[in-house]
């Protein structure tokens, strides 16, 4: 058996989306504040007024092509929950293979505990590895102001505020006051999609296209950033890149070009696409 309002939702939302059960229920447990698995024990629920416009409301945005995690606020990326805004890029789940690796590294090396996560976004990437590596200390940048406030806002909700510093910056600060110390890994996300071909996705104008546009090749953000790390990364340190499925050749070339010492290797997404250029600096 069936909810009527489960059967009703999905058959609403069936045209366009992929997923039209799941969204389904877990927009009515956005609506009444509970947990998806409560809407799927009570098949016979009914909405008050409030949750109804609430509801609706919802519905028409979604038609009208806006982002699902947009419309709940939140989304689920490495088993947490981000708060996020049409301000930010909504985290991936292929962005989690950056994470891992993040985290392998600096439990393998107890003395690295210094990080930055260049476009930090929601701040996905810099709240996840404090949370998981509980001395580390992470430099979070984003160019934009308000992606800033809801990647704060992240560190807060999970405790990790007091560890992770948040500057308002294009890709790594000029300087910071007194700085006498170097980052032991870069971690970045950078925007990786060639200018003319982003126009023709349809994620264009509904995420950030600051947080997606590469530039004429896609390839701009890394030859930047390559060109700052001399400046910042530890001498025996480690850069990781997410990069576009078919530019890992080319950013791993200029990536050996800038570092011919450097050791470095391309990793598979779970879809076996290149997601990953792993840099490892030579002492």
């Amino acid at each position: 058996m069936k909810s009527p309002l489960l059967s009703e939702i999905t058959a609403c939302l069936a045209p366009i989306s992929d997923t039209p059960a799941l969204d389904a229920s877990v927009l009515i447990a956005h609506v009444i504040n509970k947990p998806r698995s409560w809407v799927m024990a009570h098949l016979e629920l009914t909405l008050t007024l409030k949750q109804q416009k609430q509801l609706d409301d919802s519905l028409i945005r979604m038609q009208g092509g806006e982002p699902f995690p947009y419309i709940l606020g939140h989304w689920e990326f490495f088993g947490l929950q981000f708060d996020i805004t049409p301000d930010t890029l909504i985290p991936r789940p292929e962005t989690e293979l950056l994470v891992e690796k993040a985290i392998a590294w600096l439990q393998r090396k107890p003395a690295k505990r210094s990080v930055a996560d260049v476009g930090t976004g929601s701040g996905a990437i810099a709240v996840s590895v404090a949370l998981n590596v509980p001395d580390v200390k992470v430099l979070a940048t984003d160019i934009s102001s308000k992606a800033l406030q809801v990647a704060k806002r992240n560190a807060e909700k999970f405790g990790v505020s007091d560890r992770v510093m948040f500057i308002e910056c294009d890709l790594l600060p000029a300087q910071i006051e007194n700085r006498k110390w170097s980052i032991d890994m870069i971690c970045a996300n950078l925007p990786y999609i060639p200018t003319s071909t982003l126009h023709g996705l349809p994620i264009y104008n509904r995420e950030p296209t600051l947080a997606l546009d590469g530039g004429e090749d896609g390839l701009d953000p890394f030859r930047k950033l390559l060109k700052l790390l001399p400046e910042w990364l530890a001498p025996d340190g480690m850069m990781l890149f997410e990069v576009e499925s078919t530019h890992g050749s080319q950013v791993s070339s200029l990536a050996r070009s800038a570092f011919p010492k450097a050791r470095i290797s391309l990793h598979p997404d779970p879809a076996g696409k290149d997601r990953l250029l792993q840099m490892e600096m030579s002492p």
